[in-house]
């Protein structure tokens, strides 16, 4: 019971009310299947602790910025045990992307430094796994496979730059942020169909946290079976030329679009 004159801590559900309001979970470009699937439901309860602290949405995000870099690290790791702990704390670098736009958004803290630190946390945490993994995959530092990891994090920081590019083009033009409607929008329509059909493989998505430490796992645990480091030296091929692809296609995707106007 609230003592005389203390504020009654709100409950999940008026919390959930707020930081996860409808639709927003529903967005099609702005919501990873792994937070709809199970973690937005641990957030908002991890939120509803944090309304009580004096925690700031802006230390969560360099919070969760952290837990991405030292994932990267632990990744370099040799053994299972180094995939484990990887993966586990990309759970949680998950976890306080989640919590700290549901904690902004209850406490009206959101701010353009709050959208910033995000997008640089996951610049940060996409190159530094990629880093780490092939640093965990050489036999000699540094060798090919090192360079394969840094060639794939460097790829994947330029499609990261090439999306958000497209609003700094926009804002010089004067221009509102491109809308979903105009990024399906292709001026050929052979190039509108290979975007879906590229899109509906989810390649793209082995260069991303969440699935890349889960890959790097399952990828462990193969090494440990076969005694050597093949399925991780694989993984680190298949990310270096997913990336490489991806950094062609996808600005080929933005110019035959109509995001630029």
């Amino acid at each position: 019971m609230p003592t005389s004159g203390e504020r009654p801590r709100p409950s999940v559900a008026a919390i959930r009310d707020v930081a996860q309001p409808p639709g927003h979970l529903e967005r099609k470009n702005g919501e990873h299947w792994a937070g709809v699937l199970y973690m937005r439901a641990i957030s908002i309860r991890v939120t509803w602790l944090l309304t009580k602290t004096p925690v700031t949405p802006n230390q969560l995000t360099w919070i969760m910025t952290l837990a991405g870099v030292a994932a990267g690290f632990v990744i370099a790791l040799p053994g299972l045990w180094a995939a484990v702990g990887a993966a586990l704390l990309i759970q949680v670098y998950l976890l306080l992307d989640c919590s700290d736009g549901e904690l902004a958004r209850w406490t009206g803290k959101t701010s353009l430094a709050g959208v910033y630190l995000d997008r640089v946390g996951a610049y940060f945490t996409e190159a530094a796994l990629l880093v780490g993994l092939g640093w965990r995959a050489s036999a000699v530092l540094p060798d090919w496979y090192t360079v394969l990891g840094v060639a794939a994090a460097l790829g994947a920081i330029l499609i990261k730059a090439e999306t958000d590019l497209v609003d700094v083009a926009r804002a010089k033009g004067g221009l509102s942020t491109a809308t979903e409607a105009s990024v399906a929008q292709f001026r050929s329509g052979l190039l509108g169909l290979g975007r879906r059909i590229l899109s509906a493989t989810k390649f793209h998505r082995i260069v991303q946290p969440i699935e890349l430490s889960m890959l790097a796992l399952v990828a462990a645990v193969i090494d440990l079976a076969m005694g050597d480091l093949t399925a991780t030296r694989v993984l680190v091929v298949a990310c270096a030329i997913a990336a490489a692809l991806q950094t062609v296609l996808h600005l080929v995707s933005i110019m035959a679009s109509r995001r630029l106007g």
